[in-house]
């Protein structure tokens, strides 16, 4: 693939990449030298399990290996005893040694559930390095000339410090060198280019600047779009209990796949799938078409995301499985029909419209109580929008009704 083939592919879902034009300049060196770049990604393992938000960082590394190009992955077990900062606004409770040694020894084999561990030529082995190794070597003398790199000025015009400091919320020392050892993790392996999400911007800038002190061409940065959970708000996050984790089940993957809000499915559809070009593109007017059930197209989505980390089989299973178990479970043939104009109603309006809450209030209740479901997936959100295209049957406790589009006359 040529170079320029190869940075359309690249920066394809990205958010930045910077600076403006280096990549591809760089690309084109490395082919005329015959010699792969070097990508780096960090992981922190501040949880046992990774989930799919690391996947979008994953999957961005695996096209640079299908590419030829050295992945070179850093588990913080160092990092991760200080504590990412990156978008909190208090200090992180800081993790014990022993648990960070045992959530390593998870990541390592789920890594390889999206790169490839034994690949063939031109592929490259996946590099992966403790920054533990060259952090557990260092003296007092060479931290304090780490710290010694970088200002307390600078540092402090990182947003989520600023932001502390103008509401006089605490920082902790140990938190402002946490930029500094992922900055460093690129001095040591010599980076060329560093993933990370879109509020690593600041360590990946520090990184930049650590290699240029040290004489080392500056690593290329680029930022990819942060997943959000399964509230359809938040970051994925496993502390939130808002994830979806590689390992899942699949039974519980695809019914934690089919509890997301509708708005979100175009995201995780581009983020976190194998989809083409081409089918993103379906999806995209697929999920625009009012006379489609987004329901149908949130199924597929569910199946799609078992089948790449259980395969074929278990993910028809689960869509069979979850059909079996919530779509069909105890829905009498002869429910009350109430037919509403087809198009987007809010959940609060749907409720009362089908007379299933008797007021507005009625129907926020239900829904924080998490007893409103509709086709057999439960809604909390009281954002949660329902496209009438299609019978639906809407649920509230034990109480149930069809929902139909009214026909056209």
């Amino acid at each position: 693939m040529t170079p320029e083939a190869q940075h359309e592919l690249l920066t394809r879902g990205t958010e930045e990449v910077l600076p403006e034009g280096e990549l591809l300049r760089r690309l084109r060196e490395r082919a005329r030298e015959s010699r792969p770049l070097r990508v780096k990604q960090g992981f922190d393992p501040t949880a046992p399990d990774i989930h799919l938000g690391h996947t979008v960082g994953l999957r961005k590394l695996r096209q640079f290996q299908d590419l030829g190009h050295q992945v070179v992955l850093i588990v913080g077990d160092t990092t991760a005893l200080v504590g990412d900062p990156s978008g909190l606004t208090k200090t992180r409770p800081r993790l014990t040694a022993a648990e960070i040694e045992s959530n390593s020894t998870t990541y390592l084999d789920q890594f390889y559930r999206v790169l490839e561990r034994n690949p063939k030529p031109p592929r490259l082995p996946v590099e992966v390095h403790r920054n533990g190794d060259w952090f557990g070597r260092m003296g007092f003398a060479e931290v304090l000339e780490l710290t010694s790199q970088y200002t307390v000025a600078r540092m402090l015009e990182r947003d989520d410090f600023a932001k502390r400091m103008a509401a006089q919320q605490p920082i902790s020392l140990h938190e402002l060198l946490y930029p500094l050892l992922v900055g460093h993790d690129s001095v040591e392996i010599r980076a060329d280019v560093e993933l990370g999400a879109t509020e690593q911007k600041f360590n990946l800038l520090v990184g930049r600047v650590l290699q240029e002190l040290h004489h080392q061409p500056p690593q290329i940065i680029m930022t990819l779009p942060v997943l959000v959970g399964l509230d359809g708000t938040q970051r994925m996050s496993k502390s939130l209990g808002n994830y979806i984790g590689v390992t899942d089940a699949p039974a519980d993957m695809y019914g934690k796949v089919m509890s997301l809000p509708d708005r979100v499915m175009d995201a995780y559809w581009k983020l976190v799938t194998d989809a083409t070009p081409e089918e993103l593109a379906e999806i995209e007017r697929a999920l625009a078409d009012t006379a489609r059930n987004p329901m149908e197209i949130k199924q597929q989505l569910a199946a799609r995301i078992v089948r790449m980390y259980h395969g074929d089989e278990a993910s028809a299973r689960a869509a069979r499985d979850f059909d079996a178990q919530f779509r069909r479970r105890d829905v009498p043939e002869d429910l009350a029909v109430h037919e509403l104009p087809a198009g987007e109603i809010g959940i609060k309006d749907l409720l009362v419209a089908t007379g299933l809450a008797a007021s507005g209030s009625a129907a926020w209740r239900a829904v924080d109580q998490g007893a409103v479901s509709i086709d057999g997936t439960r809604i909390t959100d009281r954002r949660y929008v329902q496209r009438v295209s299609g019978p639906l049957v809407l649920r509230l406790g034990r109480r149930m009704v069809r929902v139909e589009p009214k026909r056209k006359t």
